[in-house]
């Protein structure tokens, strides 16, 4: 109830002739402020005329004006700076710790506007609540949408990299290094990829980079994937042998429950062959940024990214089991996993090298390879396309992904512009 109050608020939904405080003076709001999601009042430096006299300062929220004191506010000096308090229910008088009468006002939701944001956001059952009326949202309004959700999610992995740069004190080349292990994992082994790329990392594996055996050796013994019972072949014994050796010369420890997931997958996409992928990435001379940021578009990077695997990997899936004849094992994935690592690992290098180097062509770039790039399919893409979100290119595809994973899934329908526009829809003629 408290979020729906929120942003009845922020968006300044209140009909002017509710804009009255309990003791009935005329309330005009000049700023609704800044609305606060972490502790402290809900909106700050907000300014008000209360009567003929405008005051500056915060707006707290309650369901019950007594929630003031449930919730210890009149002994939190954080609060002595509220100059209105908004409640559904005035069951009593507030107060700062100096005795000073908080003004209070009423904001009452109408049960059809209530129920409107509920069969919005409190829906669970439904997969999306707006679909049967997204087609009613005009063009223009979803394509601005769209645009800025696809950089919000562009932005945020690029930042994410930058995070990293800065943690691994500046080494681009590594943190390309987990930023491609992790984008290998393709969502459900990314964690334990990023894991084990940061339990071995990029400069200790370019000691060793001339033997792709012993890349291998280590990758996989760090990763726990190594067999524990007698190898049936020589290839897997040399692994072995060389991790035991390694392991014990450089006191390595290999991930304790690294969670690797291997139910229900096709056999190119198990940990086995991801591994044997960045192993053939790092062997001989890894330098990829340089690479990728050379890159005249992302066919070229489409071409860097498809490494073929080579002896013992181009004919197996897992250890001591040869794959079929039929099999194309040799090609390290398909294009389409080629495409989403374009997506994931260079498009934010791209972003995050011209962020940081003030390259504004650079940035550029990685959108045009966005909007180059053929749409994603996926149970998402496919979600939105029965909606009528039907998606053109990668550019559009991520925003929806982004539209699903951070306003869709965690119900903040309020604070998407679709829902937004159906809610304000009706907020004009059931205002609250």
């Amino acid at each position: 109830m408290e979020r729906l109050m929120h942003y009845v608020w922020q968006y300044r939904l209140v009909p002017a002739d509710s804009l009255v405080t309990v003791d009935g003076r005329r309330i005009t709001v000049l700023d609704p402020g800044l609305h606060n999601t972490d502790a402290g009042p809900d909106f700050f430096n907000a300014k008000i005329r209360i009567g003929d006299r405008i005051w500056a300062g915060d707006i707290e929220m309650h369901v019950r004006a007594s929630d003031w004191h449930r919730h210890g506010h009149d002994g939190d000096p954080a609060y002595d700076s509220v100059i209105l308090h908004v409640v559904d229910c005035d069951d009593q008088p507030i107060q700062r710790r100096n005795g000073e009468v908080i003004a209070q006002m009423t904001m009452h939701c109408s049960p059809q506007f209530h129920e409107r944001y509920s069969s919005l956001v409190d829906r669970s059952d439904i997969d999306l609540p707006c679909a049967s009326e997204i087609r009613a949202i005009h063009p223009l309004h979803l394509n601005s949408w769209i645009t800025a959700l696809a950089y919000e999610r562009a932005y945020a992995k690029a930042e994410s990299l930058l995070s990293l740069l800065d943690s691994l004190s500046g080494d681009w080349e590594q943190a390309a290094y987990i930023t491609l292990a992790r984008a290998l994992g393709f969502s459900i082994n990314s964690d334990p990829m990023q894991r084990l790329a940061q339990s071995m990392p990029l400069p200790f594996l370019r000691k060793h980079s001339d033997s792709l055996t012993s890349v291998e050796a280590l990758l996989f013994g760090q990763a726990g994937l190594l067999p524990t019972q007698a190898p049936s072949d020589s290839y897997t014994a040399r692994l072995i042998n060389e991790y035991a050796f390694l392991a014990h010369k450089f006191s390595l420890r290999q991930l304790s429950s690294p969670g690797w997931k291997m139910g229900r997958m096709r056999p190119a996409n198990l940990p086995h062959r991801r591994i044997a992928t960045l192993a053939a990435y790092v062997s001989g001379d890894f330098r990829i940024v340089r690479r990728l940021l050379d890159a005249d578009g992302p066919e070229a990077a489409i071409t860097l990214l498809r490494t073929p695997l080579t002896g013992y990997w181009a004919t197996h899936y897992t250890f001591d089991t040869p794959a079929t004849d039929s099999e194309q094992t040799a090609v390290a994935m398909s294009r389409n996993a080629a495409i989403i690592l374009v997506i994931n690992v260079a498009v934010p290098l791209l972003i995050a090298y011209g962020t940081r180097h003030g390259d504004e062509e650079m940035t550029r770039r990685a959108f045009e390879w966005l909007q180059q790039l053929p749409p994603e399919s996926n149970s998402i893409i496919t979600r939105f396309a029965s909606a009528g979100l039907r998606a053109r290119d990668a550019f559009t595809t991520q925003a929806l992904i982004q539209l699903r994973r951070r306003y869709c899934e965690t119900h903040s329908c309020l604070y998407c512009r679709i829902g937004h526009r159906l809610l304000t829809a009706r907020a004009q003629r059931q205002t609250p």
